[in-house]
């Protein structure tokens, strides 16, 4: 299930975004936090943000200037201001994408299915998978946090891959097995958790030790460095 933040401090617009987009079947999380929108986003781990403008403490245009520091997530203003400038000036610090209040909310999920689908069904396009300031490099099968970065085993990078696809999600050991192997007639749990202690081991050297939990008779999900 794909993930939605949305930070957006008038509750009545935030909560009807929320209620539709969680009838079209996402994952949505609404901003509580103002002073501190990057700690959320780690913790959520959202595929997708949207972002008004007008907020507490800091405006929308530092937001968007302090997630692109560390992310390539797909950010969409949502926003009263209509000026040409306003829109350039989101585009310039990095946004993918603008709507203007009021809009019709099937305009908005077209455009939010239409981004979604740039960002992740083209995987020759896309070139990273993030989790909080964790990235996974598709191409070069390495792992980036803080500057540091980490080579991968093949076997290594495919359990990270489908992991950072399911964000905080839990995945069986099975479901593991079968992405890894196609079958999991061929591999035995032993085969798995020698694979999982190697890659903990990776992480715990870049200060990532409890990057990969257990959850214990179902298996394994991602956590967020704060959590």
């Amino acid at each position: 299930m794909q993930k939605i933040l949305i930070i957006e401090d008038d509750r009545t617009i935030s909560q009807l975004v929320a209620k539709n987009l969680t009838n079209w079947g996402y994952q949505v999380e609404q901003a509580e936090n103002f002073q501190d929108i990057l700690l959320q986003i780690e913790r959520f781990g959202p595929h997708l943000i949207l972002l008004d403008i007008g907020l507490p403490f800091f405006n929308g245009y530092y937001w968007c200037q302090e997630i692109r520091k560390t992310s390539r997530l797909p950010i969409m203003f949502l926003s009263s201001h209509d000026q040409p400038m306003d829109i350039v000036m989101a585009i310039n610090m990095g946004a993918d994408d603008y709507v203007t209040k009021p809009f019709e909310m099937t305009v908005l999920l077209a455009k939010i299915q239409g981004l979604l689908r740039r960002t992740y069904d083209f995987v020759g396009e896309q070139s990273q998978l993030w989790f909080g300031q964790v990235s996974l490099d598709l191409k070069t099968m390495q792992l980036h946090y803080k500057q540091q970065v980490e080579e991968l085993t093949k076997n290594e990078f495919q359990i990270l891959r489908v992991l950072f696809a399911h964000g905080k999600e839990v995945v069986s050991r099975e479901e593991l097995m079968r992405e890894l192997w196609n079958s999991d007639v061929f591999v035995d749990d032993n085969t798995l958790s020698v694979n999982i202690a190697r890659l903990r081991k990776k992480l715990a050297e870049l200060g990532l030790p409890d990057l990969i939990a257990t959850k214990k008779g179902i298996g394994y999900g991602l956590v967020a460095a704060h959590d």
